[in-house]
């Protein structure tokens, strides 16, 4: 056995080796009442790592268990490497939302392909094709240098792993603001496609079976990980964290492809990806869900540096690995496969029912530990939570109205806010394939179901200044406006997988953010019919103390039931009926407005009816099933005007639009729940007898925008004039 720590009680106060691991005392002094005994180093370096926010979410687990994670439609729930859900005919789309924030933060290049790469592993451990990438990005204000650094970097490691593996990144969302500055958000989420027979959980069953190490072999790189991403970041302190890991999308594919063949295999038990916390994380979970125990003689890790011990073995975090449970017997033929796609796979174990985890190294026993302590004894904290002051004075302010004396200089400079502006820059830079019928820039991505007539339609949403103000609010609308995508696009929404951005849990003014954009979430799931299938918690984004804004991601997966469906946002011909779905108030609080303006954000963001929002979801979706709409797209981001350029833009179609007197909210404001369509003269009757519209003009022939109030011209904007401004900004801020 490993010499055991045993730390004198001076030393207990002066060296706390295990807090330096991410310990805190009373966890360590649990450790040691789990265990009968003090832990040794290496075991002591199990618990930090699998008792870290990151894999045990300790301080969010009680909020998180009040989302709705069931429904018909859910064949795997939160627990597995990514949910599962029905889209008929015995086909099922699986994905997960993941962030990779530090690593971004300190090597933004491989930090973000490795996000990509672990997710996309967590797809295909499931049995699943990935078929798509998504990403959710937030970043400081491009007038720094380094974040101009950071965007570069994060976009081209996206690109550079996606594109290698050929998986299409197919749409995301990129907003800036200054509080993202020193705490970049990097969330990956994958997207694949399995029959239900071929679904493959992480489960070590069957006392005897092999446990088998495939892909890249273990080096130093990402020890400590899962502990560097659950802690904050201090500008005064200059000593890098971690040894980072690095991506090889190359193995990546290859390992992707073969483990794609073995889960056809009936030789295999289980399999799961070796992501946060490495082999450690891997072989304790997949011996925890089964009620399994496991034993490993680390010797025959496959290792890329010299005299590994098993404590950096354990917690290592190199990329493209997996951990597969094999039966007793069968191991060469998995073994033979993996070496068929050039990859190292060798036995490094076996399962036992004795359900302890079991570490041998150079002839000794370095660690063992039951599993149960790992993994489900792990402490649940529940925070303290208290109403931030900003959040009273902000609910007590008068409604933040404008001033604006040039709307058409206004109308050119909203177009023109890096949030805003047209993100063609980024997603150029993205491979598609066959089956990508709509790709980023859409209102969501589409993506067909090969040998079917069906479609995937997926989209990322969260405007996290609407979550700050009001966490709530914004976090019901970061579902409903992933909703609204889904439905614009033809799709059904399913379910969602969800990427929680926050700042310190322990501070309970964070901790309350968290509850109540939880609790938001949780009614629009529940109105909307869009279950919580698996995510992703990311806490102390923090630098010098300073939180991000809290920034809850949501992933969302829909279904067309018939490609016949896809619907796009662009004008499709002159004469076209121009409609706005929902009703427009006055509401600017957090707007791409009151931010340009003023430079901050204040007051209360726009509101949200959650029945409003499901009824008129519904009717948008008829009319779209019915045939009667030539285009549809949600009102975001800087509302009607940002809306109607898109649409005019990508259509190379003008309008003539009759709005109300108050042009600057007609304008301007993100009220919810609304939609810009476009309707054939011909359908109007049955249209405006099915949904709740006002009909504000029609498209033209002519490549202007022309405006008018009570009859009088008042805002006329061409075409070109309109894609300079929308198109041109981001590579203007670029270059």
């Amino acid at each position: 056995m490993e010499r055991q720590y045993q730390p004198s009680a001076g030393q207990v106060q002066k060296d706390k080796l295990y807090a330096e691991m991410g310990l805190t005392e009373e966890e360590y002094e649990l450790i040691h009442k789990l265990l009968g005994r003090l832990p040794n180093y290496t075991e002591t370096g199990l618990f930090s790592v699998l008792w870290s926010e990151h894999c045990s979410y300790k301080n969010s687990k009680p909020v998180l268990k009040r989302l709705p994670t069931t429904g018909p439609q859910v064949l795997q729930g939160p627990g597995e490497g990514a949910g599962v859900v029905d889209i008929g005919d015995g086909q099922a789309v699986v994905f997960k939302i993941e962030s990779h924030n530090h690593p971004s933060a300190v090597e933004p290049y491989h930090g973000a392909g490795t996000g990509v790469g672990g997710i996309l592993r967590d797809v295909f451990s499931m049995g699943a094709r990935p078929v798509a990438v998504l990403n959710s990005l937030r970043l400081g204000t491009l007038d720094e240098e380094r974040t101009e650094y950071l965007f570069r970097e994060i976009v081209a490691g996206i690109a550079g792993y996606g594109n290698t593996v050929k998986v299409p990144t197919v749409g995301g969302e990129v907003q800036f603001d200054a509080c993202y500055a020193h705490n970049p958000l990097v969330n990956a989420m994958a997207v694949g496609l399995v029959e239900h027979g071929r679904m493959r959980k992480g489960l070590a069953t069957g006392v005897g079976n092999s446990v088998i190490y495939a892909g890249a072999p273990t080096g130093r790189d990402g020890i400590h990980g899962a502990t560097f991403a659950s802690v904050e970041f201090d500008t005064d302190d200059e000593q890098e964290p971690v040894a980072l890991q690095v991506g090889y999308p190359e193995i990546g594919k290859r390992l992707m492809e073969a483990c794609l063949e073995v889960v056809g295999s009936s030789a295999l038990v289980g399999i799961q990806d070796m992501g946060a916390a490495g082999l450690t994380s891997s072989s304790a979970e997949m011996a925890s869900k089964a009620g399994t125990g496991m034993e490993m003689n680390l010797d025959l890790v496959p290792q890329s540096e010299a005299q590994m011990t098993a404590y950096e073995m354990m917690l290592s975090e190199s990329q493209e690995r997996m951990l597969l449970v094999v039966e007793k017997g069968r191991e060469q033929e998995v073994l033979d496969l993996f070496k068929r796609h050039d990859l190292d796979a060798c036995v490094i174990g076996k399962v036992t029912d004795d359900h302890k985890l079991r570490l041998v190294h150079l002839g000794e026993v370095r660690a063992e530990v039951p599993v149960a302590a790992l993994v489900d004894d792990a402490p649940v904290y529940q925070r303290s939570s208290s109403e931030p002051a900003y959040y009273r004075e902000f609910q007590a302010m008068d409604a933040y109205r404008p001033e604006v004396e040039d709307v058409k200089d206004i109308f050119l400079q909203l177009l023109q806010r890096p949030t805003v502006a047209s993100k063609t820059w980024v997603y150029e830079q993205f491979d598609q394939d066959e089956h990508t019928l709509l790709g980023p820039g859409s209102n969501a991505a589409v993506m067909k179901v090969p040998s079917t007539d069906k479609a995937l339609a997926l989209t990322t949403d969260c405007n996290s200044r609407y979550v700050y103000l009001d966490p709530y609010v914004g976090g019901a609308i970061a579902v409903a406006e992933a909703a609204r995508n889904i439905v614009c696009s033809g799709g059904k929404p399913l379910a969602i997988t969800d990427g929680l951005n926050f700042g310190s849990p322990y501070k309970p003014e964070v901790f309350w953010q968290i509850e109540r954009s939880v609790e938001g979430i949780r009614a629009a799931c529940k109105a909307l019919d869009t279950p919580v299938i698996g995510g992703n918690v990311s806490l102390s984004n923090e630098t010098d103390g300073v939180a991000i804004y809290p920034t809850p991601i949501i992933g969302m997966a829909g279904v067309l039931e018939n490609t016949s469906l896809l619907t796009t946002k662009d004008f499709k011909e002159a004469g076209a009926l121009v409609y706005l779905v929902g009703r427009t108030e006055p509401e600017f609080g957090g707007s791409e407005l009151q931010q340009m303006l003023t430079g901050s954000i204040s007051g209360c963001p726009p509101q949200l009816d959650l029945e409003l929002e499901h009824r008129l979801q519904g009717q948008v979706s008829d009319a779209i099933r019915t045939g009667l709409l030539q285009s549809a797209t949600d009102l975001a981001e800087g509302g009607l005007a940002v809306a109607i350029t898109e649409c005019m833009v990508e259509g190379q179609i003008g309008a003539s639009l009759e709005l109300g007197p108050d042009l600057v909210s007609e304008l301007f404001s993100e009220s919810q729940s609304r939609f810009l369509v476009t309707v054939d003269p011909e359908n109007q009757g049955e249209f405006e007898d099915l949904v709740e519209a006002t009909l504000l003009g029609r498209t033209t022939i002519e490549p202007v925008l022309m405006i008018a109030s009570h009859g009088t011209p008042v805002l006329k904007l061409g075409i070109e004039q309109l894609a300079q401004a929308w198109k041109g900004a981001l590579p203007c801020l670029l270059s």
